[in-house]
């Protein structure tokens, strides 16, 4: 196990339980619905969800409290407005007009009344010309592609909004992001978003690439197998958890072997 020293005690301190980390796909984006998009879209490298992915996220809220058995207790997000709509859809889920969010969930998935959200430029998408197909005409200026964080904010409920969080990463990646430094952004954001809060469980949204480096993690040759996933697809990761006064014991990270169930499927390459 790996010690830790904590700063500041946080909210559901346990002593020694185990961690849990859902690692999403946002839902399905207006780009692969409406191929006519972005031809008169003004920020069209970032497509918000279509009506369907609005439905999908809605509906994979629902089926949470039972595919994982534990609660969620925070959601972060990549910025980009997919994954932004794709919490907004999970939480909208759980908010039926006149009922009482714990009689769905029971202690089990997203609590709406009780769950809190913050933005991280460090889930945000590759940052290069095959995962953008839309990219800025001037990609190397960040100002320019207009994730000013407190506006994005502004989409997201006061009542759940934690404008507390210390952000891992202050800004997006440099443009050319290869996949090699993708992964360890994404791993580090994944530790550090941990780290940050040992007794509670996380839902990152994100975006594919990410949720192919947690599988790729537990894949002895992954260059031997192609991963694909649903939008809402998502991975599981889980450790154990010792906290004693100001030190923290955490073991390292197992993935669920379940997540043939979430969406995500590896399949052997073939050969050429």
């Amino acid at each position: 196990m790996a010690a830790t020293r904590l700063e500041q005690p946080h909210h559901h301190h346990r002593p020694h339980h185990r961690q849990h980390i859902v690692v999403m796909r946002h839902g399905d984006r207006l780009d692969s619905v409406d191929r006519s998009w972005p031809a008169t879209a003004p920020r069209r490298w970032d497509p918000p969800l279509a009506e369907v992915g609005w439905a999908r996220a809605r509906e994979t809220a629902k089926q949470l409290p039972s595919q994982l058995g534990f609660p969620i207790h925070r959601i972060v997000v990549s910025p980009f407005r997919r994954c932004v709509d794709t919490a907004l859809g999970l939480i909208a889920g759980l908010s039926t007009p006149g009922e009482d969010p714990s009689v769905v969930t029971g202690d089990n998935g997203i609590n709406p009344s009780k769950v809190k959200v913050s933005i991280e430029y460090g889930l945000g998408e590759l940052f290069n010309d095959v995962a953008i197909k839309y990219p800025h005409p001037n990609p190397v200026d960040h100002a320019d592609w207009g994730f000013n964080i407190p506006e994005i904010e502004t989409l997201i409920p006061s009542n759940i909004l934690d404008r507390t969080v210390k952000p891992v990463f202050n800004e997006l990646p440099h443009w050319g992001e290869t996949e090699t430094k993708a992964r360890g952004r994404y791993l580090h954001t994944f530790r550090s978003l941990a780290d940050s809060y040992p007794s509670e469980n996380l839902l990152l949204i994100t975006h594919g690439e990410a949720v192919k480096v947690v599988i790729s993690t537990d894949l002895e040759d992954c260059a031997s197998f192609k991963v694909r996933m649903d939008y809402c697809g998502y991975a599981q990761l889980t450790r154990q958890v010792i906290q004693k006064d100001d030190e923290l014991d955490v073991s390292e990270f197992e993935l669920l072997g379940n997540y043939g169930q979430t969406g995500i499927c590896c399949l052997p390459r073939i050969p050429t």
